[in-house]
């Protein structure tokens, strides 16, 4: 019986292949962006979960009453290692790094990277897999060095590289030999490899027996810029450790900290998520909820059209149920119809999938993973889809035409077309309200991420380039980088050139209290502290709201000046920002005076998430630390900068970014959110307009007599086409009224994460409803005007 119901509905299907083709299409379509967007979320959601204990493993985060007086993703160096040795009962384990970047090379090959010096803990507590060497003794000797596999094939071509040596530079410009005594595998986007940037890993692992090699110390009370980890013992969490944390804070350190500072610890397994005020997790609830009301579209779609259909198959009806056949062989009959459909949408959407994944990364910047990395239990949802929604578009004809009468099917008459009218009225506003919703967001969206690259970040961003220098952080150092800064401005396709410590991307060198000089400490302000040359102002068009950028550029630069900005100076009292120039600061801790030589107007360091934070800006001749040049190219100079770097830096890797590029690493996030919102636009369009072309195409076929009839009795083209029209044109204006609230609610919390945001306006509500409007009505018309225009004779025959 299987076999026969099978066979006729595949004639059903072949029979009617222009409808099929568009459910199949429009379902498949909602099925592949779902699994798409579902790949995403379930390799976020894998982020830490395959390292070793991942469900007692945690990162030690910091909560300052001000948090310009200290990063939050870091905690104090010593922390880590004393919760381990006073409370083992907690703590069965930590690791701490200190970050460093470097130049490593080997032979004439030479590169900037990143380096994690830290505790001969970190093989042990995180399972890495150790390709090559003694997991054991790894780190133990002061310059021995771990790489993972890509770095390895990235200097020698292969993995197999034990007892290999490379050359690492220290700040003083010296270079050793550190022999490479294990090549690990880092399973996937991890914490602990890489705490900021979860697309790379640093790949370079040192022994904190190196941190004297570069004059770094980690093991103290008084530095707070040290990643650290926990891992806790069995039944333990992170609540356990509030007040033990809090007990060593204000035995070991100064008041300053143990005030102002509270450690929390987090789980490394939520930690990528929750970060910057859970910026992913709201990123993947909103994407899963697009995918949600696309996928449901996409149903909708499909059952709306599989009711439509159906009503034009009772007299088929009627006709079997005269000639003997049973209620409930009718509902198999179209049960099966409805799941071989789902079926092949399902097989469909599952190679669209496939071919889609790679166009798919691309857009969001990270790698979708393949179906064959899923659990196999991740086979329930296709088949509770096929499930579901074959009996969902299977159920009216199955159980509603099957009950009615066999003279009443002959007929084509059914007691139930007027609710079915509505039904299908809601369905298709359900659509547009989804379509809506999300055309709208995506115009939103997509004008934050405008912001964040537009002329209001207060300073100009355009042809900028950024490269990172070779450390000497002596006085002798920072002379020669001014020179070659010298050097390098000389060039005619230069239009600026600046040594600085920072450039606008979030991180600087740390934080300083500052207060007036005539004010007791007491008052003193947490302000960023940036290390710049004198003409960064300049490089980066940040403009003067008083006073000189230290000094006119070329002069010699005065001991104990310094540059705020006008966060800074309102906060230390001055309400006009000339008042503040000539007067002097003092720095926590600091015996002498500073004098003010300029304030800067406020510009966003960091994300447009943050306000502007209170900067002081210090000359590196007096700091001695630089990380980069930052060069303002005149136009199309990169060839000539990169032949003079290798003319007056040999041996120094040029690896630039330009200013672009950065911004886009700050807002990756957004970025993505954005290109998936307008994929997403385009997947609603594609469903709700596959939908409209089979529900116009039905109601022509329905109304053909009806539209013969019109023409006879005097109606034109026009008067035709615009019935059809008026009809969707109802059902949008209703759905745009819903979808406009909804969408100014959503997108409201959304904004509401950032303190400086755009204003929604009336444009994208206006735009959405126009847009889908114009291009229904383009769909209706070129499907009517032949209806309207075929010879009303032929029409009125029409069965």
């Amino acid at each position: 019986m299987l076999q026969n119901y099978i066979k006729i509905a595949w004639r059903n299907i072949r029979k009617s292949r222009f409808y099929s083709a568009l459910n199949i299409a429009g379902l498949a379509t909602g099925i592949a962006f779902a699994m798409l967007i579902m790949a995403y979320v379930w390799s976020e959601l894998q982020v830490n979960a395959s390292l070793k204990n991942a469900d007692n493993q945690y990162v030690l985060q910091s909560d300052w009453k001000d948090p310009n007086m200290g990063p939050a993703i870091t905690s104090v160096g010593a922390l880590p290692r004393v919760l381990k040795e006073q409370y083992p009962t907690l703590v069965k384990n930590y690791y701490r790094w200190d970050g460093i970047t470097s130049n490593v090379s080997l032979g004439d090959k030479s590169f900037r990277e990143g380096l994690q010096v830290g505790d001969s803990t970190f093989l042990e507590m995180y399972g890495f897999a150790v390709l090559h060497g003694n997991p054991r003794t790894a780190l133990q000797d002061p310059y021995s060095l771990v790489l993972t596999d890509e770095k390895a094939l990235k200097y020698f071509g292969r993995t197999d590289v034990t007892g290999q040596s490379l050359n690492i530079e220290n700040f003083a410009g010296d270079r050793h030999a550190f022999m490479i005594t294990a090549v690990i595998k880092v399973p996937g986007r991890n914490s602990v490899t890489s705490l900021v940037d979860h697309r790379d890993s640093d790949g370079f692992f040192l022994s904190l027996e190196a941190l004297p090699f570069f004059g770094r110390n980690l093991d103290n009370w008084t530095n707070t810029s040290i990643p650290g980890f926990l891992e806790l013992q069995d039944g333990v969490d992170a609540a356990d450790l509030e007040k033990p944390m809090a007990a060593l804070l204000k035995t070991n350190t100064a008041a300053q900290i143990s005030d102002n500072l509270h450690p929390y610890a987090v789980s490394l397994k939520n930690y990528y998520r929750e970060k910057d005020n859970g910026l992913v997790n709201r990123m993947l609830y909103t994407l899963s909820a697009i995918a949600l009301f696309i996928l449901l579209m996409a149903v909708i779609n499909f059952v709306n059209m599989s009711v439509s259909r159906s009503s034009s198959r009772m007299k088929e009806i009627g006709v079997r149920k005269v000639l003997g056949g049973l209620r409930k062989q009718l509902i198999w009959q179209f049960l099966t119809e409805s799941a071989i459909l789902v079926t092949l949408s399902a097989i469909l959407g599952f190679v669209v999938f496939l071919f889609v994944k790679p166009v798919f990364s691309q857009i969001l910047g990270k790698p979708i993973p393949s179906p064959a990395e899923f659990p196999l239990w991740f086979i329930a949802f296709p088949l509770a889809l096929i499930v579901v929604t074959g009996l969902a578009a299977g159920l009216y004809p199955a159980f509603v035409l099957s009950s009615l009468r066999s003279v009443d099917s002959l007929k084509g008459k059914a007691s139930g077309a007027k609710e079915n009218v509505w039904l299908r009225k809601s369905l298709v506003a359900f659509q547009f309200f989804t379509a809506a919703v999300v055309l709208t967001g995506a115009f939103i969206i997509s004008k934050q991420v405008q912001l964040f690259f537009s002329n209001q970040l207060g300073y100009n961003k355009d042809y900028i380039v950024s490269a990172q220098l070779p450390r000497d952080w002596t006085p002798e150092g920072t002379k020669r980088m001014e020179t070659l800064r010298d050097r390098f401005a000389a060039m005619p396709e230069l239009k600026n050139v600046s040594l600085s410590y920072e450039i606008p991307n979030g991180n600087n060198g740390g934080s300083l209290q500052v207060y007036r000089a005539s004010a007791d400490s007491t008052t003193a302000t947490p302000s960023l502290m940036l290390a710049t040359d004198e003409y960064y102002a300049d490089t980066y068009g940040i403009a003067m709201a008083a006073g000189m950028f230290f000094h006119d550029p070329g002069m010699l630069t005065g001991p104990g000046k310094v540059v705020i900005n006008e966060t800074l100076a309102r906060t230390l009292g001055w309400k006009v920002p000339a008042d503040a120039v000539g007067q002097r600061v003092r720095m926590h801790n600091s015996a002498s005076d500073m004098v003010v030589a300029g304030v800067t107007k406020d510009f966003h360091f960091s994300s447009m998430q943050e306000a502007v934070q209170p900067m002081i800006f210090l000359h590196v001749s007096a700091a001695n630390v630089f990380r980069y040049f930052s060069f303002k190219l005149k136009g199309n100079g990169m060839a000539a900068l990169e032949r003079k770097w290798a003319e007056i830096m040999p041996g120094a890797p040029f690896e630039y970014t330009f200013m672009d590029d950065t911004l886009a690493r700050i807002y990756q996030t957004e970025i993505q959110l954005k290109q998936a919102a307008y994929t997403a636009t385009i997947l609603a369009l594609v469903i709700v307009l596959l939908g409209v072309t089979g529900m116009i195409s039905l109601s022509i076929r329905k109304r053909t007599k009806e539209i013969g009839v019109r023409k006879v009795l005097g109606a034109s083209v026009s008067g035709i086409v615009g019935l059809f029209v008026k009809e969707f044109m109802v059902v949008i204006a209703v759905a745009g009224l819903i979808a406009a609230p909804v969408a100014y609610v959503v997108m409201q919390r959304w904004l509401a994460d950032y303190a400086y945001r755009i204003h929604i306006t009336a444009a994208p509500f206006v735009i959405t409803i126009v847009l889908l409007a114009v291009i229904t009505t383009v769909l209706i018309v070129l499907q009517t005007v032949k209806a309207a225009l075929a010879n009303p004779v032929n029409s009125l025959r029409t069965e």
